[in-house]
């Protein structure tokens, strides 16, 4: 495999067609890092701060990108949506590490809300899974990429940029994303702060010099900091492995998406507005949800989720044989997957039963 092909990349996102999410006035989201983007920018239909927010939004427009080379885009009223999170080590990123010219996906879930917008199937998918990348559209020279055999699934965004990931992830799953959010490091950290901290309960001690997270087993509540470091840990638990750090970042969406639901900062204007801000400056979305109006009625459409309604998985993978740092997609278990999401029901537990993602310890591990 080339140098090229274990490289790694940020994903970005697409846009949507489907039916608009019912108004509410509370939201409850089951995206990642992005969750607590979406929780505080629902609630933010302030009509005094509604310029200030509407201009810290980025967006991507990936349907320019793509034109009709994309699956179907089925309107049933359920949405997919690619959410990354990203370590660019860009602006305040820096002190997390060198700025080595591009950022990584380090985080990277397809989120299926089903029609009635009742739950959610979240699908991590591993970065270091090779995948078959299509031909793409480099978003900086305009000069063709060619397709490859067998690379990283984060490689896509370092060659094609926002539109060839997206590209990658409808080509894996044959379903049309329709919506796109990402959120970095330190848009990640201010949110949690701004929440007043996620309540997590661990099994085992947790100490990661890399990740510099040190805890005892206990129940804790994490600044930003120490959240970050937690969805960042692999080498303290489980077999030290991406796949285990997947299962931290899933049992942290799930504390994330509580401590949300629980902060009343519904009712009250300041700090709404402060995390609404928080929020919208930390998030880039793709260009059909790059506004206040837009991303608050998606937002709202998600008002009925909480953790319960919510089923977290890994994408079906093995332990490639030739080097016990990649992943090989399990081809049958994933096609499960993907049909599943594309009949909006839930995804069967034989889908994962062989899958080395849910084999690992670490899951035990946080709560």
């Amino acid at each position: 495999m080339s140098e090229q092909s274990r490289s790694t990349g940020r994903i970005r996102g697409t846009g949507s067609r489907r039916k608009r999410p019912s108004r509410g006035r509370r939201v409850r989201n089951a995206a990642l890092w992005g969750a607590a983007a979406l929780v505080v920018a629902g609630g933010s239909g302030l009509g005094y701060a509604y310029f200030t927010l509407n201009g810290n939004l980025k967006g991507v427009d990936i349907d320019a990108a793509l034109g009709t080379e994309r699956p179907d885009d089925v309107d049933n009223g359920s949405q997919d949506i690619l959410v990354l999170g990203s370590d660019s080590r860009s602006g305040a990123n820096g002190e997390y590490g060198a700025d080595e010219g591009t950022a990584r996906a380090d985080t990277a879930m397809i989120v299926h809300v089903n029609e009635g917008h009742t739950s959610a199937s979240v699908v991590s998918i591993p970065r270091d899974t090779l995948v078959e990348r299509p031909a793409c559209t480099s978003d900086t020279t305009g000069e063709q990429v060619g397709a490859e055999h067998q690379t990283m699934f984060n490689s896509a965004y370092q060659v094609g940029g926002p539109a060839c990931a997206v590209k990658t992830v409808e080509a894996m799953s044959g379903i049309r994303m329709d919506h796109y959010v990402e959120v970095d490091f330190t848009g990640f950290k201010k949110l949690v702060d701004g929440l007043g901290g996620v309540e997590i309960t661990t099994s085992q001690a947790i100490d990661d010099p890399d990740s510099h997270l040190a805890l005892k087993p206990g129940t804790h509540t994490l600044s930003g900091e120490q959240s970050l470091g937690l969805v960042r840990t692999r080498h303290s638990v489980g077999d030290g492995s991406d796949l285990g750090r997947i299962q931290l970042q899933q049992a942290f969406v799930k504390a994330l998406m509580d401590q949300a639901k629980s902060v009343g900062v519904f009712s009250n204007p300041k700090t709404l507005f402060q995390l609404a801000d928080t929020a919208t400056k930390a998030v880039t979305t793709d260009s059909q949800l790059a506004s206040v109006k837009k991303l608050t009625g998606f937002a709202n459409g998600l008002k009925g989720l909480g953790s319960e309604n919510v089923d977290m998985i890994t994408l079906p993978v093995e332990y490639d044989p030739q080097d016990p740092n990649r992943v090989l997609p399990q081809e049958k278990a994933d096609r499960q997957v993907w049909a599943a999401l594309k009949q909006d029901k839930p995804v069967p537990a034989s889908a994962t039963a062989q899958s080395a993602g849910d084999k690992g310890e670490a899951g035990k591990v946080v709560r």
